[in-house]
């Protein structure tokens, strides 16, 4: 278990690496991983199963101990990614499977990768985890609400259906991973150090199916779907970072809320992209998986150094 543990420590902290090789290697041979499709949604689950097992009852006494810093961040992160998604969606020229997939990506909650990257940003990790613990267990009422509120100019949709799906794909997996972390303590603890491991193959797999499906549409117009990503997940860390210092939180608190806001669940995006629309739709999603994988420590080594900087100028005028 030790090896296996190193082994899955190593590919959590390559993630990205491994998103863009086999993202690239469903580009150039689709059909070997188009077959994975049909298991998207499962593999979700899994992922979001492995999220309930690392939850412990701290996580959810954090929200009791300071409910407005996490309030800000939940309201940030339901308000930002979405009205952006919405924005780019509608000004650019891209089609309506496209539009509605950038604005689906918008409406799903942080991703757990945000809590990684503010531990590693010295931000306040503990409202981080709080935060994305919060926003997923909403997800199921806020993601479809949003989707409809946003995307009804494109395609008919269906909230029931769409809250049903995040219910069995999110809601269920993290309730049963809260059960057999407190049924199997000893067991859950043992298996820990392999969680990362699992999920960074379940969500490259994921982005490589999203990608082989649509590998033709992707090289029609890949770059410009690319260049809303880096938008929408940029104006989102900026604005994130900006809505924190509105509020006046310390900045721990603002690189947790800007990385929490811009870092999306983008598993969820293409799993409900898959299930009730279009496989186009999941593009959006696939790519941001890509993506905020390669922004995100970017901007975590941005705010540690700046951190650093802050410390070693303290110390600089105490002496």
């Amino acid at each position: 278990m030790n090896t296996l543990g190193k082994i899955s420590n190593f590919v959590g902290n390559t993630f990205a690496i491994w998103v863009l090789l086999f993202g690239a290697l469903a580009f150039f041979a689709p059909s070997a991983f188009t077959w994975i499709a049909p298991y998207i949604v499962p593999l979700l689950g899994i992922v979001m199963f492995g999220m309930g097992l690392t939850l412990s009852a701290d996580d959810f006494k954090e929200v009791f101990k300071r409910p407005l810093d996490v309030l800000i961040g939940v309201v940030a992160q339901f308000l930002i990614m979405p009205l952006i998604a919405f924005l780019l969606a509608y000004f650019l020229p891209v089609s309506r499977e496209v539009a509605l997939g950038i604005i689906l990506v918008g409406c799903c909650p942080g991703g757990t990768a945000s809590n990684v990257m503010t531990y590693l940003a010295k931000g306040d990790t503990a409202l981080s985890v709080a935060v994305t613990s919060v926003s997923t267990i909403l997800a199921p009422i806020l993601t479809p609400s949003l989707i409809l509120l946003l995307a009804g100019k494109w395609l008919s949709v269906s909230a029931a259906a769409l809250f049903w799906s995040i219910v069995k794909v999110v809601l269920i997996p993290i309730v049963l991973g809260l059960i057999a972390q407190a049924l199997f303590q000893k067991q859950v603890k043992a298996c820990i150090p392999a969680l990362p491991l699992v999920s960074v193959i379940a969500i490259v797999a994921i982005v490589a199916a999203v990608v082989g499906q649509n590998q033709a549409a992707i090289a029609k117009s890949g770059l410009l779907i690319f260049l809303i990503v880096v938008a929408h997940n940029g104006l989102g860390l900026l604005l994130g970072y900006w809505f924190a210092k509105l509020f006046r939180l310390s900045p721990p608190k603002q690189k947790a809320i800007s990385i929490e806001v811009g870092m999306q669940n983008s598993g969820l995006g293409a799993a409900l992209a898959t299930a009730h629309f279009s496989p186009l739709a999941a593009v959006p999603s696939a790519i941001f998986s890509v993506w905020h994988n390669i922004s995100g420590p970017i901007v975590a080594t941005y705010f540690r150094k700046q951190a650093d900087r802050q410390t070693t100028d303290e110390q600089t005028i105490s002496a």
